[in-house]
C-alpha cells in the first residue's frame, strides 16, 4: 500500500499531453508479447499494465526489476517517457 508521500510522487511524474514509453513497448513487441501477456506475466492487471505502458503510471520498484529480466533491457532505458502527440498506442 503506498503512503502519501508516494501517492504524491505518482501523480506528480504523470505528464500532461502525449506521452509514452516506447522503449517499454517496442521492447514488449520485440519479444513478441501483447499487454495482456505481459500484464499476466507480472501478475497484474491489464488495465495497470496499459496505464504503466503509456507513461500514466510509474509502477512499482519489483515491477520494473521482473521486466527487466523478462525483456533483457535495462530498466532506465524502459522507464523513458517520450512526449509526442502523434503517438497514442
Amino acid at each position: 500500500m503506498m503512503n502519501n508521500a508516494e501517492k504524491h510522487r505518482e501523480r506528480a511524474a504523470v505528464v500532461k499531453g502525449g506521452k509514452m514509453r516506447k522503449n517499454l513497448k517496442a521492447a514488449r513487441k520485440a519479444a513478441g508479447l501483447t499487454q495482456q501477456a505481459m500484464a499476466d506475466k507480472l501478475g497484474i492487471h491489464d488495465r495497470y499494465y496499459k496505464a504503466i505502458e503509456s507513461g500514466e503510471r510509474l509502477g512499482a520498484i519489483w515491477m520494473w526489476d521482473r521486466l527487466e529480466d523478462l525483456l533483457g533491457v535495462n530498466q532506465r532505458f524502459l522507464r523513458e517517457i517520450h512526449h509526442d502527440k502523434e503517438d497514442s498506442q
